[in-house]
């Protein structure tokens, strides 16, 4: 069944329907999903999802936006919810530069981030990246903590050179892929695609966002999973049965060690 690493469901843009859509989910042939954290307060949306649905595990980290904002307190949390038996990863955590240009901000950023990677390797726990704008930063962090007792990663909705790919996949790492794949803009992408290895890709949605052709621009779901393993069954020239089983045991073999 689909794996999908990477969700927010907590998100207000399912307000209307979650439960309908969560308990649809297994007919969709969606078997587990990731609900992952992002905002420095924003914990407790994944807590309920977590235990209201025995399918959704969850990621517990805060996102570069927020990295102004967070204290020990937040990060004395983020330890602390990680003991949850259902919470399988650190994430999503990083460096996002695209809207934060300050050579400030971008060190405050990179304490955080490392301050979340010291949580994921204490707590043996993978770690899930966010990356925006901050390709060499991001690389040479995991690059220096790789070399360190940790518990391997997915490096999320993965959008960077197949140079940049092959750092990652040479560490072990997984790249989660998700909507882009199926744009026809995302020449890039499709060339990390056919260079990776099976075994070290994941799906993801990132929904509510990055919805795959055709529903592109519309609110994502797990549902919408099947264009993204068809699009990579193409660039692989296998079934996307194949895919799906393969990433599915890609995903639990990282996250439910």
């Amino acid at each position: 069944m689909i794996f999908d690493t990477h969700a927010h469901y907590d998100d207000e843009a399912f307000d209307e329907d979650r439960d309908q859509l969560l308990s649809s989910m297994k007919d969709g042939g969606v078997g587990c999903i990731v609900n992952v954290c992002a905002s420095a307060g924003g914990f407790d949306g994944t807590l309920k999802l977590m235990e209201a649905y025995p399918f959704v595990y969850g990621a517990v980290g805060v996102h570069p936006d927020d990295a102004e904002i967070m204290t020990q307190d937040t990060l004395d949390e983020i330890r602390r919810l990680s003991h949850m038996e259902k919470m399988v990863a650190i994430g999503e955590i990083g460096l996002d530069y695209y809207w934060h240009k300050e050579e400030s901000e971008h060190q405050r950023q990179q304490e955080m981030f490392r301050a979340q990677m010291d949580i994921a390797r204490e707590e043996k726990l993978p770690f899930m990246i966010h990356s925006r704008d901050a390709a060499e930063d991001t690389l040479n962090i995991v690059r220096d903590y790789m070399k360190k007792d940790m518990s391997g990663g997915i490096i999320h909705c993965f959008s960077y050179s197949k140079e940049i790919a092959a750092e990652y996949l040479k560490m072990g790492l997984y790249l989660g892929i998700g909507g882009v794949l199926t744009f026809k803009n995302a020449k890039k992408l499709k060339e990390v695609a056919a260079m990776a290895p099976l075994s070290q890709i994941v799906l993801e949605t990132d929904c509510p966002y990055m919805s795959p052709e055709p529903h592109r621009g519309k609110r994502n779901s797990s549902l919408n999973l099947p264009y993204v393993a068809a699009a990579l069954a193409e660039i692989k020239g296998i079934t996307p049965e194949e895919v799906i089983a393969v990433t599915e045991e890609n995903a639990k073999k990282l996250l439910f060690k």
